[in-house]
């Protein structure tokens, strides 16, 4: 379900807020705005005869009358009216002018009219004199009833109307009165009123809510910043971070902040597990490593010296069951017995010597040396093995080549590396040593005529006890682990290493620092 935005809700509740208000004033006119301008009117009333009453009991007491001279300022002749005439017609002309309430006042003894602002005299004169004989009453609600007047809610009949009126006596008990309003007009301002607001009030939610749309805009800003900041530290980006802005309240300003640090704190502790995840995977795959290492390492090397141990044991028994009297005989089983335990001693200093540098306890001695040099002791060492085989070798350096290395460990991988092309030479019988140079390295590669190794064999001649003869390794003492001592030398100087196949042989290379 699509949820709404906090700034549209904003928007939503303001306008159902505004609406709501707007109705309740509505229906409040609606209801009671005809009674309180009834209530308006019949306290307008009941001042109005308050007010004329006194001034009829103050010319009384005077001995004149102020309805003698109503006429004359109604006809805007105000010399020949009293100062009383004049308030009393000042009332009665306010009383027709801003509240619509019309009069008639005349004499009960003369029955002669003496004030009107009615232009239907007789019409009210009639109503009037109905009243005081308690007639139609039907047609009467009274609202406030006193000793010398009243108030009430009448129909007229003939015209279909209602009226608010007022009727009674005034205080000198011989003068007679009337006022009346339409009540239509009270009911026609009432709809107007309430058709007023609510035009008003539909243009006052649609311009509040789209004024109200856009300055919530810059307060949920920093709320949606805040969203946006959450669901990125949800996906772990802790590279964002939350800036305050010029309308950012205090308490959004002190959440952003807070969230800052926590992502933070969970990016140091996201990376610190990372890390401790990676050591531990590590360590695994090591332990699992180990332990295939080590499972490899017991096959090996069982297979490895079943067949010497084989050879030992038998020609022991025959020496042992007398097999062999003469000495040429026994001369001959005592060599193999020899020959097959001095292979065994190779291949267990070999498997010790490898094993201490795949397990790191056999340091790196770094120190700088003549590669020159030792090539050519490597070289001169095996020329009994050369001369025996056929074999010429060639190394052209003669000048001092320096490299940074491990002296002893380099001239285990020089050995190795001549010893096998020795074993494997063959058409021409010719080893070739290089030294070149190659950037601030030297690379020095040993070179022997024959057949080249087959290409599928190639990955795994780094391989412990791997042998592409078997035969040919056999007859000429190999254990297959003197390339797996060149790789762990090599990988333990961060250096490169390799072989490469010719057309007319194999080539083994390495690289040292030359600086």
């Amino acid at each position: 379900m699509k949820r709404r935005s906090i700034r549209w809700q904003f928007t939503i509740i303001f306008v159902c807020m505004t609406a709501l208000v707007i109705t309740a004033v509505w229906c409040t006119n609606n209801w009671a705005l005809e009674g309180y301008y009834m209530n308006y009117k019949v306290d307008i009333l009941e001042k109005a005869y308050t007010e004329i009453d006194n001034i009829v009991r103050r010319e009384t007491e005077s001995g004149s009358s102020a309805l003698d001279g109503v006429d004359a300022v109604l006809n805007e002749d105000e010399e020949a009216a009293s100062v009383n005439a004049k308030e009393l017609a000042a009332v009665v002309q306010e009383l027709r002018d801003t509240s619509n309430i019309t009069m008639l006042i005349y004499d009960s003894i003369s029955n002669k009219t003496l004030l009107s602002s009615a232009r239907d005299i007789e019409i009210m004169r009639e109503r009037v004199q109905t009243y005081i004989l308690g007639q139609g009453q039907m047609n009467q609600e009274i609202l406030v009833q006193s000793d010398n007047y009243v108030i009430q809610k009448s129909f007229d009949p003939r015209t279909k109307s209602f009226f608010l009126e007022s009727w009674g006596f005034f205080s000198d008990n011989g003068t007679i009165f009337i006022m009346s309003t339409p009540l239509e007009s009270i009911r026609e301002s009432v709809q107007i009123s309430n058709r007023f607001l609510m035009d008003v009030g539909l243009a006052a939610i649609v311009i509040s809510a789209v004024i109200l749309y856009f300055i919530t805009k810059k307060i949920t800003a920093p709320i949606q910043q805040l969203s946006v900041l959450s669901e990125k530290m949800s996906d772990l980006d802790f590279e964002a971070k939350y800036e305050d802005t010029p309308h950012t309240t205090e308490e959004l300003s002190r959440l952003g902040h807070s969230m800052n640090v926590l992502s933070e704190r969970l990016k140091e502790s996201i990376g610190e597990l990372k890390s401790a995840n990676n050591e531990l995977q590590k360590d695994i795959e090591e332990k699992v490593q180990i332990d295939e290492m080590r499972k490899d390492f017991i096959a090996n090397v069982s297979h490895e010296l079943k067949t010497p141990i084989a050879l030992i044991q038998g020609y022991a028994e025959g020496l042992t069951e007398g097999m062999a009297e003469d000495k040429e005989s026994r001369d001959y089983y005592c060599n193999v017995i020899m020959d097959e335990a001095g292979k065994m001693n190779k291949m267990v200093k070999q498997l010790l010597t490898l094993t201490a540098l795949e397990f790191g306890k056999d340091q790196t001695v770094m120190e700088r040396f003549n590669l020159t040099e030792l090539i050519s002791g490597v070289i001169s060492a095996s020329g009994i093995l050369l001369e025996q085989n056929g074999i010429t070798a060639e190394f052209d350096n003669s000048a001092p080549v320096y490299v940074w290395a491990d002296e002893f460990k380099i001239e285990e991988v020089v050995t190795n590396y001549f010893s096998n092309a020795i074993h494997h030479a063959g058409g021409e019988k010719k080893i070739i040593v290089k030294m070149l140079p190659e950037g601030e390295k030297v690379r020095v590669s040993v070179f022997n005529t024959g057949t080249p190794i087959p290409e599928e064999a190639l990955p795994n001649l780094w391989t412990k006890f791997y042998k592409v003869d078997k035969a040919r390794t056999r007859e000429y003492g190999g254990s297959g682990i003197g390339l797996s001592i060149v790789k762990a030398i090599m990988e333990s100087h961060h250096q490169s290493y390799g072989v490469k196949n010719w057309d007319n042989g194999v080539e083994f290379w390495f690289t040292v620092d030359g600086r």
